[in-house]
């Protein structure tokens, strides 16, 4: 099996440590390449009593952590980073890509023009609509819309957008893909007295999607749709917006995490000829440096990343 492809992302912040220290949790999971910036991985991975040797390529050296630093080519070394694990993954060079956290604000100074990872993964592999996914403690969620102002939600929400999700979902290779697709009103509309989007957008993506043979449940309110999950009767929530999937799924991880615990969610994003898992946390500016920074959300996505298959097409 090949390596984990590793990029720790912003230098800045605390990517290079929880990196070096998520690697050091989970030595089974390798081998390991990181990519990023040696100058600010080093230190971290002596600290982490990491066995480290220099590559100049995406190439594992059995025994050790190798690490290649891209430099800057003209761009960001943390998005060259990106480049390069994402194409080595493309070429069967590599298991799995795990990141680090970026600073979007950071980023865009420099010139980045996508909002994220997300988006920028999509380019890189080809995707038009990547899906924006997160495996929690306890449940699993998948964004229908993400970084969307919530006056606009109802704007973008299609049937099209909708059944795109559910199929990335529906992909996934688990034993079993149970969704509950959350309508995006209270109460999934209420029969339209509380709005129509539920019935005249979402219903049909659902019926489309059990006529593909997929196991889809709703329009369902996200009260439902997560009691569900909990309850373990459905596998993944299919949320209409950010909120409404991401504000429980971090109330019910962080009700039960312990520092430095493997049960952190980890974002996953579906849709892709590759596998990829990041950290569920940014780049925490204030802590960085201090050798104080929690590494369980690099060990969950290592961890996650490694038990993972390879994708299979949507169909």
């Amino acid at each position: 099996m090949g390596p984990l492809v590793v990029t720790p992302g912003d230098r800045a912040g605390i990517g290079p440590e929880v990196a070096a220290a998520g690697i050091a949790l989970e030595p089974e999971a390798g081998p390991y390449v990181v990519v990023g910036s040696a100058d600010a991985f080093l230190p971290w991975a002596a600290r982490s009593g990491l066995q480290v040797v220099s590559v100049e390529s995406v190439t594992a050296v059995p025994g050790c952590v190798a690490v290649f630093d891209p430099g800057d080519g003209g761009e960001p070394v943390e998005i060259g980073a990106l480049r390069h694990g994402v194409t080595a993954c493309l070429r069967g060079q590599a298991h799995a890509l795990v990141t680090g956290p970026l600073h979007k604000a950071r980023m865009a100074r420099r010139g980045f023009p996508h909002p994220g990872h997300t988006e920028f993964l999509g380019e890189l592999c080809g995707v038009e609509a990547p899906v924006m996914a997160f495996v929690g403690g306890q449940v699993r969620v998948a964004l229908v819309t993400v970084h969307v102002p919530l006056r606009r939600v109802l704007e973008v929400l299609t049937t099209e957008r909708v059944l795109h999700t559910i199929r990335a979902v529906a992909a996934v290779p688990l034993a079993t893909s149970r969704l509950a697709v959350c309508g995006p009103n209270p109460h999934a509309g209420d029969e339209g007295l509380l709005g129509d989007e539920d019935q005249r957008v979402v219903a049909p993506a659902v019926l489309a999607a059990r006529a593909l043979g997929i196991d889809a449940r709703g329009p369902m309110s996200a009260e439902a749709a997560f009691r569900a999950a909990v309850r373990g009767e459905v596998d993944w929530v299919v949320a209409a917006y950010h909120d409404q999937g991401l504000a429980p799924l971090k109330a019910l991880e962080w009700a039960s995490v312990e520092p430095g615990a493997a049960n952190r969610s980890v974002n996953w994003t579906l849709g892709l000829p590759i596998t990829r898992m990041g950290v569920d946390h940014g780049t925490a500016d204030d802590i960085a440096g201090k050798g104080i920074a929690d590494a369980g959300g690099m060990r969950a996505a290592i961890r996650l990343a490694r038990s993972t298959r390879p994708p299979v097409s949507p169909g």
